[in-house]
């Protein structure tokens, strides 16, 4: 990393400071906002499909891990809180090759988010044109040509509304958070009210309560959009630089849009379960092969079955509202990330050139670009949900490395929040990583370890092209525990008995090999971790470059 000026060497004139106007409550709406996109539309039908009436459990415990991951995130984010914070913090324990590492993967998760919102839109718009295929083999529901075209319009519209019109949209985001809450407590409510069937749950002649088995609770928590319905927390760690009180939101905020969401999916899948026609668990001969008619839209569908039309309108709205609204967020979190690894020299420097405008405008080209890309491997809403649950909790499992290195690096530094147990929270947050990577299944993991050896060769590409540029690497503090972590995850998914793996390692082995990769992954960080000094240095650094981050994105005002 280049030596840049300390903030205090300049005037306050020369530093324009982001502006810290964004409260608690904007801040938990921001989290908010990015949870509930398309997964709920979705996620309740695929886990019925999965575990039954137990899928239920697969959103608790889903709540669990991902608030476990969350804790660490929130007492970094209050001890940084610099935009981008997710990217950041791998780069000031463990140095540039944990940083690239964890930049890339993070990058490409938040790249495809996009396009599967767009998937999810069209998805439920196959009611009114012809976007969407079912396929019989992979059980989903797959673009059409006409459906590709729309979608490449709907990639465009997120940039361009990024570039001309994102200081808009951030005043009016409240007010979508508010519209998605909305429509989810109604048909909450009106199913409970409607056709709430008791019998379903746990029914004999439907499979009983769990026909999946234990292993279709997990399962569930990784492949049927459950996890995915969670990954927006990190916008309480991503904006704590725009909090005016980072102490007291960033907590509240992370932890809060986690337990809010997490309950309010909870009664979603209870009240799905219960308004299922008996007449489809029948036709369909229980959960595992439910099926009925316009399932591509299945919340709405099920309100047209039990007789509320007029919600079942509501939810095909909503179905373009609510994915376009999470997938504004992260075009603009997308183009951030690979603008701040441009800034850390991990990415080419084009990448961290701003309009005049403020807009990050080669960032916003190559999200865009890539998002076009992902539709073709990943034609369906449900082909892509368990890559980039994957992919995002992967990056996830930094956060907890970081914290319990930084808490023998620099045990002095203020901790504004502080998660109480030593390293038991960080510790089970990296276990919860591993093991919802591990439950996608080899299908979905090999796909992703393919996309982060490409990431590898782009970096020696940049080493070798633009050397003079490149940063230190910081081989032995970071790739002493990238490396094992992601091989062993790969050999684990590999040997796994989930969706195409060999089979040799059941459920209960496969809670046994994760912890003990888990325990090996978390000792080889605390060894390697970098020294105290250079951490200090590294913060220091961190800091001055997301205040000239934010003065350019800013537009410099």
């Amino acid at each position: 990393m280049a030596t840049v000026a300390r903030p205090s060497e300049g005037t306050p004139e020369e530093q324009p400071a982001l502006r810290r106007d964004m409260g608690r409550i904007s801040l938990l709406f921001a989290g908010v906002g990015s949870i509930i996109g398309s997964g709920w539309l979705f996620g309740a039908l695929n886990a019925a499909k999965i575990a039954g009436p137990a899928s239920i459990f697969s959103w608790a415990i889903a709540t669990v891990m991902i608030l476990l991951i969350g804790m660490c995130f929130a007492e970094l984010g209050t001890m940084f809180p610099l935009s981008g914070g997710v990217v950041r913090f791998p780069h000031l324990s463990f140095g540039s090759f944990a940083s690239y590492t964890m930049g890339w993967i993070t990058w490409i998760a938040a790249a495809t988010v996009a396009p599967i919102e767009v998937e999810g839109a069209l998805q439920y718009a196959t009611k009114w044109a012809h976007f969407t295929d079912f396929h019989e083999a992979n059980g989903a529901y797959t673009l059409t040509a006409s459906g590709y075209a729309i979608a490449v319009v709907g990639m465009a519209f997120f940039v361009v509304l990024n570039y001309y019109g994102i200081r808009w949209f951030a005043r009016v985001n409240n007010v979508l958070v508010w519209w998605k809450l909305f429509a989810i407590a109604l048909v909450i409510v009106m199913f409970f009210v409607t056709a709430f069937h008791g019998h379903n749950i746990g029914a004999a002649e439907y499979g009983g309560f769990a026909p999946g088995g234990a292993k279709g609770i997990f399962t569930a928590i990784s492949t049927a959009g459950i996890t995915f319905s969670f990954l927006g927390f990190r916008q309480g760690v991503e904006l704590a630089g725009e909090t005016s009180n980072p102490r007291r939101n960033v907590p509240f905020a992370v932890i809060g849009s986690v337990v809010l969401t997490g309950v309010i999916y909870v009664l979603l899948e209870v009240a799905f379960l219960g308004a299922v026609p008996e007449g489809d668990l029948k036709h369909s001969h229980g959960w595992i092969n439910l099926t009925f008619a316009n399932d591509f839209g299945p919340l709405a569908a099920i309100s047209s079955a039990i007789g509320l039309g007029w919600l079942a309108y509501l939810l095909y709205v909503d179905a373009v509202i609510s994915p376009a609204d999470t997938g504004l967020i992260y075009t603009t979190v997308t183009a951030r990330i690979s603008y701040a690894m441009a800034r850390n020299r991990n990415a080419p420097a084009p990448l961290a050139k701003t309009t005049s405008q403020g807009a990050p405008l080669v960032s916003l080209i190559l999200a865009f670009v890539l998002g076009l890309i992902v539709f073709l491997p990943f034609p369906s809403w449900q082909e892509l949900v368990g890559f980039i649950t994957s992919a995002t909790v992967l990056s996830f499992g930094s956060g907890p490395l970081v914290l319990a290195v930084m808490r023998r690096q620099i045990p002095d530094y203020e901790r504004p929040y502080k998660i109480p147990g030593g390293d038991i929270i960080p510790f089970l947050g990296l276990y919860s990583a591993n093991l919802i990577v591990y439950w996608a299944g080899w299908n979905t993991n090999y796909k992703l370890f393919a996309t982060i050896g490409i990431g590898f060769v782009i970096l020696a590409i940049l080493q070798i092209v633009d050397k003079d540029r490149a940063p230190k690497m910081d081989w032995k503090s970071g790739a002493s525990w990238v490396l094992p972590w992601l091989v062993g995850l790969a050999l684990m998914s590999w040997a796994g008995d989930y969706d195409g793996g060999k089979g040799w390692i059941g459920l209960g082995w496969g809670f046994v090999v994760s912890l003990v990769l888990t325990a090996i992954v978390y000792l080889l960080a605390l060894r390697v971790q970098l020294p105290r000094e250079r951490v200090l240095e590294q913060i220091a650094e961190a800091k001055e470059e997301a205040r000239i981050e934010d003065a350019e994105l800013s537009g410099g005002h």
